[in-house]
């Protein structure tokens, strides 16, 4: 494999006027795939502050300047909704949360080459410079990973860092696609960007966000209350534009569903909480949520988890399905992780026909038909020469 220069790569050009935007975006609408990347700031925000566009084409490399006076980034959005150009990420979720929140839609249709390559061998979430060392023989310049991109005006590094994100990634994405071809592995690909092609993914819903605490509790009150603060939380980050931890950190909230206080008073004796947040505008909405929380009816609270099986899985047959996993992995040069992760072997030692990716789809092909047929007697696995093999398993009869 040559290793390409930057010399090959078009100049970076710097947006900034809708006109040039717009006929930016028509050249590239007759390309079959664009590259795409953002930089943004969120340190201080709830919403992530969209900096800067990157669109890589074959003759065309450009940084949009999202924040230019007076620019319209419509023609971007008529660009990433055309259904006949491949919109190109690498480690797309944050990128597509910006576009779903300003178009309204997820870019269509959608390749991540973080994905691809944990599907062709590359490891677990493998990152950009890497895959542009391997795939490409480039190397990207770190200098400026973490820039103010809000800081105007953009300084020509900056612009030659952006640029360099959407030129390698065209090489990335041909070698990849090629590689993956070639073994049949495409449709592996298309059934991993299912979830990141739903625009539901970026749009969590407040009602329930209180399950990412995880409150150990059976106790259908509490956990009521949980949820009505983790989506009150939700709300006014977002109404106000602050992180939700700046707005009550998790603690707090869980000690403030504990104690369920009715006043400023009671309020403000919590960790965390000021006498000034307690009185003001937004510890009276926080009262109110509490008391609306208290008032709920027993069938409006969330059921209490169902007991744990006290069960446990053998240890002897969780490290043989590791060792089958290893086997599996090495053989058909897939990431770990993207076939079955420690959870989900647990539950294949102890559970006949778990509900888990491992078992559905290409998963099921490359790993969880014989994980049951292992689990069953059905095949062993045994050794030849250096290398792990399964071996068929006659019935009794």
């Amino acid at each position: 494999m040559s290793s390409p220069s930057r010399a090959r790569f078009p100049e970076p050009v710097l947006i900034t006027e809708t006109a040039a935007l717009a006929a930016l975006c028509a050249r590239l609408r007759t390309e079959a795939f664009v590259t795409v990347d953002t930089e943004f700031m969120r340190e201080r925000t709830f919403w992530p502050e969209l900096c800067v566009v990157q669109l890589g084409g074959t003759q065309d490399v450009a940084v949009i300047d999202a924040q230019a006076p007076g620019l319209d980034l419509a023609p971007l959005g008529a660009l990433l909704a055309d259904p006949a150009v491949v919109k190109v990420f690498h480690a797309a979720r944050q990128d597509v949360e910006i576009f779903v929140l300003r178009f309204g839609d997820v870019p269509r249709p959608l390749f991540d080459t973080q994905i691809a390559a944990m599907v062709a061998g590359f490891g677990d979430q493998v990152g950009y410079d890497a895959l542009v060392s391997a795939l490409a023989g480039g190397s990207i310049d770190k200098a400026h990973r973490f820039s103010d991109w809000s800081a105007r005006p953009l300084s020509a590094a900056q612009i030659a860092y952006a640029a360099a994100d959407v030129t390698y990634l065209r090489l990335v994405y041909e070698r990849l696609t090629a590689r993956l071809a070639k073994e049949n592995r495409l449709d592996w690909v298309a059934e991993e960007m299912a979830v990141l092609s739903d625009p539901a993914t970026y749009r969590p819903d407040p009602e329930t966000m209180w399950e990412r605490l995880r409150p150990r509790s059976t106790n259908r009150r509490f956990l009521g209350m949980v949820r009505a603060l983790a989506a009150w939380r939700e709300r006014e980050a977002q109404r106000v534009n602050i992180p939700r931890q700046r707005v009550l950190k998790d603690e707090t909230l869980l000690e403030i569903a504990a104690t369920a206080p009715a006043d400023a008073e009671a309020l403000a004796r919590a960790r965390g909480i000021t006498r000034g947040f307690a009185e003001g505008r937004t510890g009276t909405a926080l009262l109110a949520a509490i008391a609306e929380a208290a008032a709920l009816p027993e069938d409006r609270l969330p059921p209490a988890p169902a007991p744990r099986d006290g069960r446990k899985p053998s240890p002897a047959l969780v490290s043989l399905l590791k060792v089958l996993l290893a086997t599996k992995c090495e053989q058909h040069d897939v990431a770990p992780k993207l076939l079955a992760s420690s959870e989900e072997i647990d539950r294949l030692a102890l559970e006949d026909a778990p509900d888990i990716p491992a078992l559905s789809g290409w998963r099921r092909e490359v790993f969880g038909a014989d994980a049951l047929a292992l689990k069953d007697g059905r095949i062993a696995l045994g050794v030849d020469g250096r290398k792990i093999r399964l071996i068929g398993v006659a019935a009794a009869g």
